[in-house]
């Protein structure tokens, strides 16, 4: 080919090109879609996670449907609160978010709590080895340990302690995306608020002390923590207890009377009811109001806390002369150190009616 010729077809191309560029600029102009202002707005405010922990494909689909109003703000659980605020401003609402929610194991089955059933060889994941034999641990609800969790946060919020062989989940790291939930073939994981105190650690269904040869820390659905709560925040579900967080005060009664240890509690941060004797004015509104038998004294004389009280709160909420406080505890609970009440009357019996 002559060098004339390459300059020609050198010439025709570049000639080419910017017609079909010309050409593309003018169809882009034609056929533009505008974008909504307000969907990138909100779109600006999300962290780009694209979890879909949301419901919706991606933060895009996320912005696009609140914009819609097909969504409700706050529904992006990476963002968490500071997000959520400055949606709802662009939306112009106020945004509603409740309490943070985080990943939690509830199964306790690892060293001699559960033991193994066999030596599991097979593929190193949860899935892989829940179809051998329903698992290997003896409890057939029981985490596995094998990773499958940790494998899938895409925050390095889990992983799977080396000696217990059990999943842990690092609430500070933990972005409530909800991955490691759907990952779990044993249904161990769910989310719950990061601030509760009291956690249900077992979801095995079955009922009966034989689940104590399965695992000692296994849920045997006696329903002592059912009757324990004075709040109505425990109910039985599907065998285990369901704890309502919006009823809870975080009392940990349910847990101090759990047989088994199922229901495992945060003691560390129980508190005491402290009243100040110069403030007390003796109205017993908090003797009335405590649900645990923890306070005493006579109208008019100054109110004691004793070793019985939970660290609910209720008092110092209701007490009028706000001279109620909450602290730390000094002691750990002893639900025996209650006020003594006397004992009930006897009930008498209506004399029967004299023959005639």
């Amino acid at each position: 080919m002559s060098f004339s010729a390459i300059v020609i077809a050198a010439i025709v191309m570049s000639a080419l090109g910017l017609i079909f560029g010309a050409l593309l600029g003018v169809t882009n102009r034609v056929f533009a879609i505008e974008s909504d202002p307000k969907v990138d707005a909100l779109r600006e405010c999300l962290p780009g996670a694209n979890c879909g922990a949301c419901g919706f494909p991606g933060c895009d689909g996320y912005a696009a449907a609140v914009a819609d109003g097909k969504a409700e703000i706050g529904a992006c659980a990476v963002g968490g609160p500071a997000c959520a605020k400055k949606m709802g401003e662009i939306m112009g609402v106020e945004a509603s978010v409740g309490a943070r929610m985080v990943a939690t194991v509830a199964c306790q089955g690892y060293g001699e709590h559960c033991g193994e059933k066999f030596d599991y060889q097979g593929i190193h994941d949860c899935v892989a080895a829940s179809l051998v034999n329903n698992g290997t641990k003896s409890c057939q609800y029981a985490c596995l340990g094998l990773g499958t969790c940790e494998r899938a946060c895409p925050f390095g919020a889990i992983h799977v302690d080396p000696v217990k062989k059990i999943a842990v989940v690092d609430k500070e790291k933990c972005q409530g995306c909800k991955k490691c939930v759907a990952a779990c073939p044993q249904h161990v994981l769910s989310m719950q608020p990061d601030n509760r105190v009291v956690t249900v650690s077992c979801h095995n269904p079955e009922k009966g002390i034989a689940l104590k040869e399965k695992c000692d820390k296994a849920c045997i659905g006696c329903e002592a923590c059912v009757k324990a709560c004075n709040f109505g925040a425990l109910t039985m579900e599907n065998g285990v207890p369901k704890i309502d967080y919006e009823k809870c005060v975080g009392c940990m009664a349910c847990a101090d009377v759990c047989p088994t240890g199922a229901m495992a509690a945060d003691y560390e941060q129980r508190k005491e009811a402290y009243i100040d004797p110069d403030k007390c004015v003796g109205c017993t509104i908090c003797t009335k109001q405590c649900k645990f038998d923890a306070i005493e004294g006579a109208l008019k004389q100054k109110h004691k806390v004793l070793g019985a009280c939970t660290g609910c709160g209720l008092c110092a909420e209701k007490c009028p002369k706000k001279a109620i406080t909450m602290r730390d505890r000094r002691a750990p609970r002893n639900k025996m150190d209650k006020v003594k009440k006397a004992p009930a009357a006897p009930a008498v019996k209506p004399a029967a009616p004299a023959e005639k």
